[in-house]
Formats: structure tokens, C-alpha cells, sequence
């Protein structure tokens, strides 16, 4: 019997897991912890975002108040709820830097070429920062109400892949 044989008979036998995440999984679930630390008061609005180049994280980001600010966490409302604002619409009164703004500033220049991974579709404000940014991929292993992000982000030739990561959260 060949050495890898008696290696996989060895690790059935011994109840060794058989395989690991793939690294778009490792990646997009990273994107749910930085996400944790969001700022936004609203349920289900706790975004995260993640540059990955060459395999290496490049920078993080969450939505929250632009620093130094006074956060909605802070403030104990959401000023843009308050005016009328709900999912998707009225970017301009929310507080909050969006994820991949976020984590776009903190990569820089090194963001060109790289894959962007979000818990959510990117809004069109975002989308257009991403384009700019040179981000070639882009990740995306959640949900918005927003979906005009995902047309400039493939008008403008950005591959866009989905990836279902609840099962690992």
C-alpha cells in the first residue's frame, strides 16, 4: 500500500477532518467578524469589508462615524432614520463610511488588482470607489437592498462572484 494510502486510510480511521475552507470562504467569513465592529444601530446593517491581494489581507473596514465623530452607537438613534431614511436610499444623510470605503482608504494605491470581499452588494457610491480603486474581483457573501452597485460594478468590467458563507457563521 502507498504512503499517501496508509495516510488517508490513517486520518479516516482516526475521525481527522478531510478537508479545509476554501480561501474565498476564509475571506468572505472574515468579512462578518470585522463587521462586529460596526457602529450602525440598525439590525442587520453591521457591514464589513475586506482588500485581499496575493492572498494577504491588505486592510479591513466597517461602517461607522468618520473618525473623531460622534457614532450612532454614541448618539442612541440613527440621524438617518430619523429624516426618513430607510435601507438603500438617502446615503448622503447617514454618518457612516460604508465598509469598503473604509477599508479601500486603509489599502490605498495597493488596492489595483486586488479582490474586495463584503457581507453585502455594494451601494453605487461604493461600487464607483471600487472601480476607481482598480479592484479587478469583487466578493460578495451577503445581501442589500441596493443592487444599482452591482450594474456600474459590471459595466465597468469587475467580475462579481457570490458566496454563501451562513453555514460557516
Amino acid at each position: 500500500m502507498s504512503e499517501d494510502k496508509k495516510s488517508e486510510n490513517m486520518a479516516q480511521e482516526e475521525g481527522f477532518r478531510k478537508k479545509r475552507i476554501s480561501l474565498d470562504e476564509y475571506f468572505a467569513k472574515m468579512t462578518w467578524v470585522v463587521a462586529e465592529r460596526s457602529t450602525c444601530i440598525i439590525p442587520g446593517r453591521q457591514y464589513g469589508a475586506i482588500v485581499v491581494k496575493n492572498k494577504q489581507v491588505l486592510s479591513t473596514g466597517y461602517n461607522g462615524a468618520p473618525r473623531g465623530m460622534t457614532d450612532c452607537l454614541e448618539l442612541g438613534y440613527c440621524p438617518k432614520r430619523a429624516k426618513g431614511g430607510t435601507s438603500g436610499t438617502m446615503h448622503e444623510e447617514c454618518i457612516a463610511v460604508h465598509a469598503e470605503m473604509n477599508a479601500l482608504i486603509q489599502a490605498g494605491r495597493n488596492a489595483e488588482g486586488a479582490t474586495l470581499y463584503v457581507n453585502g452588494f455594494p451601494c453605487k457610491l461604493c461600487a464607483r470607489l471600487i472601480v476607481n480603486a482598480g479592484i479587478k474581483r469583487v466578493v460578495v457573501c451577503g445581501e442589500y437592498s441596493d443592487r444599482e452597485g452591482l450594474k456600474i460594478l459590471e459595466d465597468a468590467g469587475i467580475q462579481v462572484d457570490y458566496i454563501d458563507v451562513s453555514h460557516l457563521l
